[in-house]
């Protein structure tokens, strides 16, 4: 799953392709949005909330009110960006391919200067501002966004104090934007395993802190590092290094599946730690 930076890029980039833009084509490929066409309306901005991207489009008039499209990556949804000409009739076999598979693409949305196609997105919806607004209004402070509040981000993961840390800092209703990789990261900087309760935990303000800098430090890079030795090809510290010795201590990285009881329908996801920087405490 992407994580806030990556999401972040996605927006900054969207907006840079189509904000202010007219949009000369709109294609929904979900059956809800079928009949929904945005040609001729003016992309006003592209945001990043969390996880999540909005599209202002305003009203042409005020029968037609504002409309934010929003989607969610989840997984392997991601927006690309082409410019106008060179993909337009990609579908139809001239110009270069799109870089996705075509039957994937959910949205192809076109200006005078590009062409912005979300693939796998996980949510695609037209919203009013207000839905829009509801729409995230359970997520904790964006560490990203302006909204930021380390204080209520701590209050919000204190608030279930016998929830595992890896879980707390996953739940986006605690704070917006922590993925699995930065999760797992961020355990292993803080010194914990990732089953130890918040109440154990007494490094967790600086848990928050490493996520506000890391994610702040990584925002701009096409690839995302956590600092120190974990750079380069492996440029993390435990993620996905089940079984390789760890780069501060040598002992060997484990890995194992952690379910959230609150969310029993979601997959369990993967943990990876050191079992002697990281200590299980219960």
């Amino acid at each position: 799953m992407p994580e806030g930076d990556s999401v972040w890029r996605q927006a900054r980039d969207l907006n840079a392709a189509l904000g202010g833009q007219v949009l000369s084509g709109c294609d929904f490929r979900v059956p809800s949005l079928a009949t929904v066409d945005f040609t001729g309306r003016t992309v006003q901005s592209v945001t990043s909330r969390g996880k999540h991207l909005m599209m202002l489009l305003p009203g042409p008039s005020p029968d037609q009110p504002d409309a934010v499209i929003h989607s969610h990556l989840a997984m392997e949804g991601h927006w690309d960006i082409y410019v106008s000409g060179n993909t337009a009739g990609a579908r139809h076999g001239t110009a270069p391919k799109w870089r996705r598979p075509a039957h994937t693409a959910r949205a192809v949305l076109s200006t005078a200067r590009a062409v912005a196609v979300g693939f796998s997105l996980a949510t695609l919806e037209v919203l009013s501002v207000a839905e829009a607004e509801t729409a995230v209004a359970h997520l904790g402070p964006d560490l990203l966004g302006p909204d930021w509040d380390a204080e209520e981000a701590l209050r919000r993961l204190r608030s279930a104090p016998q929830r595992p840390v890896g879980l707390a800092l996953l739940d986006q209703r605690n704070l917006a934007g922590i993925g699995n990789i930065y999760r797992n990261e961020l355990c292993f900087l803080g010194g914990v395993h990732p089953g130890t309760p918040v109440a154990a935990a007494t490094g967790m303000p600086r848990i928050v802190d490493l996520a506000k800098r890391l994610l702040e430090a990584n925002k701009d890079r096409f690839r995302s590092t956590t600092g120190g030795p974990a750079r380069g090809d492996a440029a993390v510290w435990v993620y996905g290094l089940a079984g390789k010795p760890c780069k501060r201590c040598g002992s060997l990285i484990r890995h194992a599946k952690q379910g959230d009881p609150e969310f029993p329908l979601r997959a369990p996801r993967d943990i990876y730690w050191c079992p002697r920087c990281q200590p299980v405490e219960r």
